[in-house]
């Protein structure tokens, strides 16, 4: 009898949250939701829609990923580990590969918060009975703003016309007005044998040099020259952009990519009791500030600015500039690498 399974993809390092983000404990193991990660909600939040989890990690997170999962108390009946990562179109292939063929795979990242369970259980059961009749399904969200830093899925109804990359402010505001773009969630769920059958047919040397790496795991951990001679590529690319099987559900839960301060401080703004450690700047003529960090913060004349406060460095940007923090990561990764650990 087949399943459905939840595949957790955790591979990212979060380098937009650095330094709060690091190598060893990247953004979806932080423990600041309510005194939960991203990836205890991922699993929470799923657990009651599923049959099983599955983990794809790497060498780096698995220690954390092993912890965070017993302290809620689940199990996963299988997980990989990368010894580096070729991007998700492999990620998803060695998964697939490793269930039956009728299971079907319901793929997510886990470093996205989502409210609205209601409806994302009714968009989960939509895509379900897709899959079942062999489609591979994305889940779009319905875009609230022209945001520049996701990618874009062009739609009418449950049919993908097109997938379009990250836009620039004018083009995501023409795709906004138009009303039939949606924000491309990087959630999917298809039968594994179907997506397979997709990866071979349009992508076969990811298909076979990700069948033969099953055969190199030991100990859960694929062997490295195995993992190397996989092509790196997106899911997108491999398979979602070619294959005439694809549909979409117009997603319409609150869904936030966490993935830079400047969506974490307005996550904070919308929710602000239900993420720790931030706080608006209080002080003298100071205005629309905030604080990362566990001391109390006070500022004169500070606007629009964001402050990160962590053991070791201190980080300042102004609001709106978050998604450049990679730029200081990678000058930081070359110069002291320890801060990046």
């Amino acid at each position: 009898m087949s399943k459905i399974i939840n595949v957790i993809l955790s591979g990212g390092s979060g380098t937009r949250l650095w330094p709060l983000s690091r190598e060893s404990r990247p953004k979806q193991f932080l423990k600041i939701f309510n005194s939960q990660s991203l990836f205890q909600h991922t699993i929470d939040r799923n657990k009651k829609l599923v049959d099983e989890f599955l983990l794809i990690t790497n060498k780096h997170q698995i220690t954390e990923a092993n912890k965070q999962i017993s302290e809620v108390k689940e199990s996963f009946s299988n997980l990989i580990v990368e010894p580096v990562g070729r991007n998700t179109a492999p990620a998803i292939a060695l998964m697939s590969f490793m269930v039956n063929p009728e299971d079907i795979l319901f793929v997510t990242p886990c470093d996205h918060m989502i409210t609205n369970k209601d409806v994302y259980k009714s968009c989960f059961n939509q895509a379900i009975e897709l899959a079942k009749n062999d489609y591979l399904v994305t889940f779009g969200i319905e875009p609230k703003a022209p945001e520049t830093g996701f990618g874009y899925i062009e739609y009418n109804n449950e049919d993908v016309i097109s997938f379009r990359e990250k836009p620039d402010a004018k083009t995501a505001k023409e795709f906004l007005a138009s009303g039939n773009f949606l924000w491309n969630s990087g959630m999917f769920c298809f039968k594994a044998g179907v997506f397979l059958e997709e990866l071979k047919k349009y992508r076969k040397d990811i298909f076979e040099s990700s069948e033969n790496a099953i055969g190199t795991i030991k100990n859960n951990l694929v062997d490295e020259k195995a993992m190397l001679s996989i092509p790196e590529e997106s899911v997108d690319y491999a398979v979602f952009e070619k294959s005439s099987k694809i549909k979409t559900i117009p997603s319409a839960f609150e869904w936030t990519d966490l993935g830079s301060f400047d969506s974490l401080v307005g996550y904070f703004q919308s929710y602000p009791t239900q993420i720790d450690h931030i706080q608006k700047l209080e002080g003298t003529e100071s205005n629309n500030s905030y604080f990362i960090g566990n001391k109390k913060a006070l500022g004169i004349g500070v606007s629009d600015m964001i402050i990160v406060d962590t053991e070791d460095c201190l980080l300042i940007l102004p609001k709106g500039e978050s998604q450049k923090v990679k730029e200081i990561y990678n000058s930081v990764k070359k110069t002291d690498n320890r801060l990046v650990k």
